[in-house]
């Protein structure tokens, strides 16, 4: 017989950081898969991240077997890192908290083209863009 999808789970964790505790425990547990398992090789793939945040998309089976894809980090976690913030901008256009150039943008519009529903460069880059002014900060060049 075979493996049919039973169910698909969607969460975000630190790469190489995983733990069973949620969001993991919470999201997997009611399929019944293998919390240690997933743990071991979501670690395993995602250590050289370093702490920051990874989407991972898990698709689970009749036979509690399991796969799973992960995305790159969010744009506005790739954004912070870039400019170094902690966080971005409560009112983002009235209080500006940072600036970022054209060429980090390109850089993470690289970085994330994979999962963007761009169809050049420039549209990916006019995505982080917005992103960027949307967390308050100020576009240079």
């Amino acid at each position: 017989m075979a493996k049919q999808l039973v169910g698909t789970a969607k969460f975000q964790i630190p790469g190489g950081q995983a733990t069973p505790a949620p969001p993991v425990g919470t999201s997997l547990g009611k399929y019944g898969v293998n919390l240690g398992q997933f743990v071991q090789a979501f670690n395993d793939k995602t250590r050289e991240a370093g702490g920051m945040m990874i989407p991972v998309v898990v698709n689970v089976y009749n036979d509690r077997s399991f796969d799973f894809i992960t995305k790159s980090p969010p744009a506005a976690v790739l954004l912070k890192k870039a400019v170094g913030l902690a966080k971005g901008s409560g009112v983002p256009h009235k209080v500006k908290v940072g600036k970022i150039t054209h060429a980090q943008m390109e850089e993470i519009a690289n970085t994330k083209m994979n999962d963007l529903n761009a169809s050049d460069l420039d549209s990916a880059v006019q995505m982080i863009a917005g992103t960027a002014r949307s967390m308050g900060l100020e576009i240079e060049g």
